[in-house]
């Protein structure tokens, strides 16, 4: 175990929720108690508890300090309520306190169980600024697969409105219902909540992993998108450079009609294609023009293998990309995406 001048500073923050002792619930910030021996005789450190962080209540309320801990003595993470005693555990040997598996209700708490988010920003505060890169492409360019590469191997969040779309109708989220009414009706979803919902995903993402790097799959794809772009984060903030992935339409027709063999969507046919191939000429080069007129367009000639393509997608993103992530090795994942090796049959 490391002593407690080779740790590094506890700078995540907990919060926790709906707990059967609601005085349980709130955040939790990296605990100031001063050194000290633990039931297990471990020498405590500054935000640290039996070599794993510990975090004492923000409102400092707790008799116990630190209030979320691991215990080595009972291999658990473990929340007291404010008079000290303790009233949930969670056994494991998890670095951080679980968020995703069950609490277990202990001697002095109530039903139910509380959940544990982690910050990585303290949620009193504005969240850092995202570092953004538009990704376009007509389609079969290859853009979203060489974002979902990028997501893999590079650590790069990768979103698209589709998707977010999508998952707050599922989550029924608080702009579900408007969303409906207007696929409902026929109409387009207006560009701010689109954007809103862009906004909202890359904060919750920083704020729990600590990620700002984002590729947005298909965004923007008119100039009234850019519009609400700047409606949203503000006409003085600076333009985000853009990633356009150009192909000749022989070999986007070429691409979809291969994937049409398997892909199941019911868009990947001839007919469809010249549609949106038409759309996105007529909507969405104008803005790949306004990028390249402002310096902030990178062009990559994605009718180049998929090896190729993705070299020139990591040469741009290596800027701002953690040096060990550059020199990870493929995954089992990435290679079949960069067509390395065969997908496994179902």
């Amino acid at each position: 175990m490391p002593k407690p001048n080779e740790l590094p500073q506890n700078t995540l923050f907990i919060e926790v929720s709906g707990a059967g002792l609601p005085e349980v619930d709130g955040l939790y910030v990296p605990s100031t108690a001063p050194p000290a021996e633990s039931e297990s005789g471990t020498l405590s450190s500054i935000g640290y508890w039996n070599g794993k962080m510990a975090w004492d209540r923000a409102d400092g309320k707790s008799a116990r300090s630190p209030a979320l801990s691991y215990s080595n003595s009972y291999k658990s993470w473990r929340i007291c309520r404010l008079d000290g005693h303790l009233a949930y555990d969670n056994t494991c040997d998890d670095d951080l306190p679980p968020t995703s598996n069950n609490w277990h209700v202990y001697k002095k708490g109530v039903a139910p169980a509380p959940s544990v988010t982690i910050h990585y920003v303290d949620p009193r505060e504005p969240c850092p600024k995202p570092n953004v890169i538009f990704v376009i492409g007509g389609p079969g360019s290859g853009k979203g697969t060489n974002c979902e590469l990028a997501e893999e191997q590079l650590g790069w969040a990768h979103l698209s409105t589709g998707e977010l779309l999508r998952a707050e109708l599922e989550a029924n989220g608080p702009k579900a219902a408007t969303i409906d009414k207007y696929i409902k009706a026929g109409d387009l979803v207006p560009n701010e909540i689109m954007v809103t919902l862009l906004k909202d995903a890359m904060e919750t993402h920083t704020r729990t992993t600590g990620n700002i790097n984002f590729l947005l799959d298909g965004f923007p794809r008119s100039l009234d998108n850019m519009e609400a772009w700047y409606e949203i984060f503000g006409r003085d903030s600076e333009l985000p450079t853009m990633l356009y992935f150009e192909c000749p339409y022989d070999e986007l027709e070429k691409r979809i009609m291969s994937r049409a063999k398997y892909s199941g969507r019911s868009d990947d046919n001839l007919e469809s294609l010249k549609l949106r191939f038409d759309t996105y000429k007529e909507e969405t080069l104008p803005t790949v023009e306004l990028f390249k007129k402002a310096n902030k367009c990178i062009e990559i000639d994605s009718s180049q293998s998929r090896e190729k393509v993705y070299a020139e997608v990591v040469a741009t993103l290596a800027q701002f990309t953690e040096a060990e992530r550059m020199q990870k090795p493929l995954s089992n994942k990435a290679e079949i995406l960069l067509g390395l090796r065969p997908y496994p049959k179902k």
